[in-house]
């Protein structure tokens, strides 16, 4: 639950439900939760509780030598996520001493600017990764488990809190509306950007497909119920977005900004402004952000966990030097992202988030339906019934959906996605780069 719940569910929810049409998305996105998100889930479940093994050890084992090079792709997709991830979550942290000491007051354009990008963001990216690097050195038991066991209730109730704050708002029926009554003309005239939107976002909040479920599936006993923990950890992590944006969307119409308007830095501009202007705002602020900053270290730490277990497992590395070593290379990776100038920097954060949410996870994740569902099937089925009291027809159904729905489903959104990819790289992309 502490990977699952995160920025994924605070940051890139409300503004990609925000872009791409509302209510509409929101359907899109829940369906794909329990259609791709679970099925999924326990495709990673019972290939690391099976070998209990990090990614690239667990698929070499599952499915053969050759199947390593996929948990090398896991590998590769958590390190790229957490070094962009990293400096969104400095901005987060310095939102927190802004809300603290009123330094985003009357000017939340003109404070993000100055907090975004250059030095400050890269002093507040360096502290975010050194937090991680602390927490993930420290082990599972004494580092991981002990933080999000307070991370993950905390989040959940600050969440809950300002549901209820938000509701209280003039314009909380405006936003209700286009938050929760879907326009299916949107879905009709938009379908090939909300369609991969939703699917790559079901992907990213619960932590699938990226190895990070395998990793922690590894360390669990045999006697644990997959389906029930599947569940438990999905209806968390659905519960916090869905309710993160009955908060957002109510803030943000009160404040009189559009919807569509906040992307993945504007929505820091909007929310800022929006805590202005509203009720007791800035105390709003200070717990809002720092909820933000809780939900974001609870899913660095898993991220990074993946990356670390790894080069334990196989090369039987020290883990507190390979933390070190890991967030050293990470912040250098997303150096850029925070040194480039405000109008640049959001076509860098889209390069690293479209490819690494939108595609490199769903290709992942295909690949790894397929190893699972149609090559060693009859393991993971075994795999699963284990700790199920009475499973029933329960793993064939599983496995069924797996090997037709959720494939399916993942190959239209890949190309979809891919699409639109190509799309931004020779329009926007190619324009940063001067072409």
């Amino acid at each position: 639950m502490g990977s699952a719940v995160g920025l994924g569910n605070v940051w890139r929810f409300p503004f990609q439900a925000g872009q791409e049409g509302g209510a509409v998305f929101v359907l899109l996105y829940l369906w794909f939760v329990l259609l791709i998100g679970v099925p999924a889930m326990l495709v990673e479940f019972t290939v690391g509780r099976l070998t209990g093994r990090s990614p690239v050890g667990a698929l070499a084992e599952f499915g053969g030598g050759a199947w390593r090079y996929l948990g090398g792709l896991f590998i590769l997709i958590g390190f790229l996520i957490l070094s962009y991830y990293s400096v969104v979550a400095g901005w987060v942290l310095r939102y927190v001493v802004g809300s603290v000491t009123g330094g985003y007051a009357g000017r939340s354009e003109s404070y993000f600017l100055d907090i975004a990008t250059g030095f400050d963001a890269l002093v507040f990216h360096a502290i975010f990764m050194a937090l991680t690097v602390a927490i993930v050195a420290l082990g599972v038991r004494r580092g991981i488990e002990l933080a999000v066991t307070v991370m993950v209730p905390a989040v959940a109730f600050v969440v809950l809190a300002l549901v209820v704050y938000a509701w209280t708002l003039p314009d909380a029926g405006a936003a209700y509306e286009y938050y929760l009554s879907p326009d299916f003309s949107l879905l009709a005239s938009d379908w090939r950007s909300i369609v991969p939107a939703a699917a790559g976002q079901a992907f990213f909040s619960l932590s699938v497909g990226m190895g990070v479920m395998i990793t922690f599936a590894s360390y669990l006993d045999e006697e644990r119920n997959l389906l029930v923990d599947t569940g438990i950890i999905v209806a968390i992590d659905t519960a916090v977005a869905f309710l993160t944006g009955l908060f957002v969307f109510p803030i943000l119409f009160t404040a009189g900004v559009g919807p569509a308007d906040p992307g993945p830095g504007a929505i820091f501009v909007a929310l800022a402004g929006a805590f202005a202007d509203i009720p007791a705002g800035s105390v709003v602020g200070v717990v809002f952000f720092g909820m933000f900053a809780i939900a974001a270290l609870s899913s660095a730490i898993s991220i990074m966990e993946v990356v670390v277990s790894f080069a334990i497992d196989e090369f039987g590395a020290v883990r507190r030097r390979t933390a070190a070593v890991t967030g050293v290379a990470m912040f250098l990776l997303g150096t850029p992202v925070a040194l480039l100038s405000s109008q640049r920097q959001p076509i860098l954060v889209t390069l690293y988030d479209a490819l690494a949410a939108q595609i490199l996870l769903v290709s992942g994740g295909i690949v790894l339906m397929i190893l699972v569902a149609w090559i060693g099937a009859d393991r993971a089925m075994a795999e699963l019934r284990r700790g199920m009291h009475s499973p029933g027809v329960l793993p064939q159904v599983w496995i069924w959906l797996v090997r037709i729905p959720v494939i399916v489903v993942l190959l239209v959104t890949l190309a979809l996605a891919v699409g639109d990819y190509w799309s931004f790289l020779s329009g926007d992309f190619a324009d940063f780069l001067g072409l």
